[in-house]
């Protein structure tokens, strides 16, 4: 690993925090530089430059300079976790690949979205 990893996730959303702590403590175990930052942090948000809708709408990680989004930011964080870089080998696979960025972009990540918009109106 190069440069320090940094996951920008929705904290509010039960589904993605719960994913996300799995992350966070199998970095913890192995003292990993990766940080987690809440989407719902509005200083945590100008740290990345994405506005909040957008920080609901898909995953993001930072690392080298770059920002990655969906299954890519996902494909980057796996890789920096021993326990799930099996999990990137696999999900980088061309065709897998493929499937997975369309399933995320256009069935997981609309889901996620509009429960997102629905807890929002219920607070």
């Amino acid at each position: 690993m190069s440069e320090k990893t940094e996951v920008l996730y929705n904290a509010s959303c039960p589904i993605c925090a719960r994913e996300v702590d799995h992350y966070a403590k199998l970095s913890a175990q192995k003292a990993l530089p990766i940080s987690y930052d809440d989407a719902t942090d509005p200083a945590k948000l100008a740290k990345w430059g994405i506005t909040a809708e957008d920080a609901a709408k898909r995953f993001h990680v930072r690392k080298d300079g770059q920002t990655y989004g969906g299954i890519p930011a996902f494909i980057v964080l796996w890789q920096d976790i021993p326990q799930t870089r099996w999990l990137a080998r696999l999900v980088s696979a061309p065709g897998v690949h493929w499937l997975a960025c369309k399933v995320y972009d256009y069935i997981a990540a609309p889901i996620l979205y509009r429960m997102h918009l629905r807890r929002q109106a219920r607070d």
